[in-house]
C-alpha cells in the first residue's frame, strides 16, 4: 500500500514541461490591416512583454504593454534601443493610412535583409516574417521554400529560428485597360480555380496564428521554416491554434481539407 501511495503521489506531483516565454518582442509593420491585429494578438497574450512596435516618428502609445521604438533607418544601430528575443516583420498591402497609422514603420520587401540584421543587433533570436501574396500567382514550388535571394540572406544570418509565413491575400483591385484587362480576366479565372487551402484567410486568424507560433517557437528545434498557405487556411478552421502551430513545428502533415457543404 505504501508503494502504491508513493506512486500516486509521484504522479500527482509530476509537472509538464514549461514552454519558454518569448519575452520581449519587436514588431516591424504594425500599422496596416494585418499588422494592427498582430499587435492586438500579441498584447492579448501575457507571455509577450513588453511589445515594442517600430515607428518613424514620435508618438505616445496609450495601449497598456505597448511601447514605441523610433527607427526610421534600419541601417543605423541605436545603442539605446531595448533588447528583445522575438522579432516579427509584417509586410502589409499598402492602404490609405490615417495620421496614427502613418507613424508606424511600413517595411518594404527590399528592406528585409536590413531589417533582419537590425533585429539581430537588438538581440532577436526568433524571427517571424509574414509575407502576404496572391496565391494564384505563386509557383507551387515556392509555397514551402525560400523564394528569393533576400530570404536566403536572412536565413543565413544565424538566427536560432526563422519562419516565413506565406499568407494568401485577395488580389488588389486596380483599373485596367486594353490587353491588360484581358490578362486580368484570365487571371481572374485562375483565381477561381485556386485550391480551397490556398484561399485568403481573415487577418485576425492570421494574427492569432502568428502569436501562437511566437509562443511555441523558442521550444522548437532550431532552423529555418516556411509555412505554406494551406497551413494558414487550416488555422481558420480550428479553434486550437497552439496545437496547430505545434503540429507544424514538429513536421506533421496538415489535416485534410473539408469541402464546404452545398445546400440544395
Amino acid at each position: 500500500m505504501d508503494l502504491m501511495q508513493h506512486a500516486l503521489r509521484a504522479g500527482r506531483s509530476a509537472s509538464t514541461p514549461q514552454t519558454p516565454s518569448p519575452g520581449a518582442t519587436i514588431v516591424v509593420g504594425g500599422g496596416g490591416a494585418l499588422g494592427s491585429v498582430v499587435l492586438e494578438a500579441l498584447l492579448a497574450g501575457r507571455s509577450f512583454a513588453p511589445v515594442h512596435v517600430v515607428v518613424t516618428q514620435e508618438f505616445h502609445a496609450t495601449v497598456q504593454g505597448l511601447h514605441t521604438l523610433l527607427a526610421p533607418a534600419f541601417e543605423d544601430d541605436q545603442s539605446g534601443a531595448p533588447a528583445a528575443t522575438t522579432g516579427i516583420v509584417v509586410f502589409d498591402r499598402e492602404r490609405r493610412a490615417n495620421g496614427r497609422e502613418a507613424a508606424f514603420a511600413r517595411p518594404q520587401p527590399a528592406q528585409l535583409p536590413a531589417i533582419a540584421r537590425w533585429l539581430q543587433r537588438r538581440g532577436v533570436r526568433h524571427l517571424i516574417v509574414v509575407l502576404p501574396h496572391d496565391a494564384a500567382r505563386l509557383p507551387q514550388a515556392l509555397k514551402a521554400g525560400l523564394a528569393n535571394l533576400d530570404e536566403h540572406a536572412v536565413a543565413a544570418l544565424g538566427f536560432e529560428h526563422v519562419v516565413f509565413m506565406r499568407s494568401a491575400q485577395a488580389p488588389a483591385d486596380a483599373a485596367s485597360r486594353g490587353l491588360q484587362r484581358v490578362a486580368d480576366l484570365v487571371l481572374a479565372q485562375l483565381r477561381l480555380m485556386t485550391p480551397l487551402r490556398d484561399q485568403p484567410v481573415r487577418a485576425r486568424k492570421v494574427a492569432q496564428l502568428v502569436a501562437a507560433l511566437a509562443r511555441r517557437l523558442p521550444a522548437a528545434t532550431a532552423g529555418t521554416r516556411v509555412m505554406a498557405p494551406e497551413w494558414i487556411w487550416h488555422a481558420a478552421q480550428t479553434g486550437d491554434l497552439d496545437a496547430l502551430a505545434l503540429d507544424w513545428l514538429e513536421g506533421r502533415e496538415p489535416p485534410p481539407a473539408r469541402a464546404a457543404r452545398m445546400r440544395m
